[in-house]
Formats: structure tokens, sequence, C-alpha cells
């Protein structure tokens, strides 16, 4: 993903939100923020979603009106980044994390109801419990069976947010380290259609180096 061009007039000092994000790093994660030269793009571009800055959207060709995808190999900050982003002042940074094992899991203890309240329950439920999440490391869980009954958890919970998104523009973020054919091979052609029209993808490289070393 390219940076904008230098002569573009920018909504924001991107120097200076992108100084709060390292001390932001520091303060709630414990570690200094990481920037490689060829990841600028992808940190740049969730900085202009999660401002609203369309100047920038514009610019850079993603669409402010669709949910974040952020692909890349292990350890590459994915995840890192998503968290910083609950931090930042902005209207836009009222998500909830969950990482899909931990759906998963809630759906083998509790059954078919913890798909209503990933998928639609929470628009109906305690106004104070965000609406919009980020599902983290897609494809790490497994397809699961409740009293015998497979299901594929978050498919289902990721088609009826995509209903929510059609209908309520219903916002839905994934981290993930599969590719698209992966995604098709795990969770069918119909979901990845319907993927295509939810979310900007925002990849890092496959040479993106693993930051937990």
């Amino acid at each position: 993903m390219q940076l904008p061009t230098h002569e573009m007039e920018m909504s924001y000092d991107y120097r200076q939100v992108v100084t709060w994000l390292r001390t932001t790093s520091a303060k709630i994660l414990g570690k200094n923020l990481i920037i490689p030269e060829n990841e600028k793009g992808i940190i740049f571009a969730t900085l202009a979603w999660f401002l609203r800055d369309e100047v920038v959207a514009k610019e850079m060709d993603f669409d402010l009106n669709k949910g974040i995808m952020l692909s890349g190999p292990i350890g590459c900050g994915k995840t890192t980044l998503f968290r910083l982003m609950r931090h930042l002042p902005s209207c836009r940074k009222n998500f909830a994390m969950v990482s899909t094992r931990q759906v998963v899991s809630e759906f083998m203890q509790s059954g078919y109801e913890v798909l209503e309240n990933y998928s639609r329950g929470n628009l109906y439920n305690d106004s104070r419990i965000p609406k919009n999440y980020c599902f983290d490391d897609l494809g790490t869980e497994a397809t699961s069976k409740y009293y015998g009954n497979d299901c594929n958890v978050m498919a289902e919970i990721l088609l009826t947010r995509y209903d929510l998104f059609k209908e309520k523009g219903l916002i839905t973020h994934l981290t993930t380290n599969l590719t698209a054919s992966e995604i098709e091979a795990i969770y069918g052609n119909r979901l990845r259609s319907r993927m295509r029209e939810m979310f900007n993808l925002f990849g890092y490289s496959e040479l993106s180096k693993d930051k937990r070393i």
C-alpha cells in the first residue's frame, strides 16, 4: 500500500499522530513501536480510517464505510495495531476485540446464543457494549461441534454481520494470517464474496519480520 503523495493537503498532521502512536505503544503495551519502511502505508491507512480522513482515503483508494481486514504473517503486528487504535482520540475507536478462538470456546460452552451475541444480539441489549467488533486471528479457530452438530462458527457470525452491514452499516474488522484462497477453502466462496464488500484489505508483506522475536 503506497503512501499519499507529498503534494496533497492532508486533514491531520500525521507526524504528530505517529508520535502519539509511539508514545501510546510504550505506555499501554510497554514496548516501542517499530515501523519499518515497507509498513508505513498500512499504518498510515489504518490511522486515516479511524480518523475518518476522507482526503487520505480517496488518495489511497479505500472505503471509509467498510471495515478493515488486516492480513499478514505471524507476529507482524496486526493485533498490536488494532489494540492501539482503541486508544486513538477519535469517534471511531468504539469497537471490541475478541479472538476467534475465544468465540469458538464460548460457543462450545453455551451454544447457539453465542452466534446471536456476536452477530446481532449486542445491537439490541446493553447500549454500553460496542456493536462493532474486531475478530482477531481468523482461521486459528477450529470448526466446532455443539451436541454433535457441526458449525462453522465464524462463518455464521460473519454472514449475519454482512447482512447487518448492508442494512445498517455495521462495521466488522478482522486480522488473519490466511490468504484469500485459504479463506475460501475454510469458510466457503459465499462468505469470501461478501467479505470483498465488507472489508478494505490492508496486507502486510510476507517479508514482514516477526516483531515478537
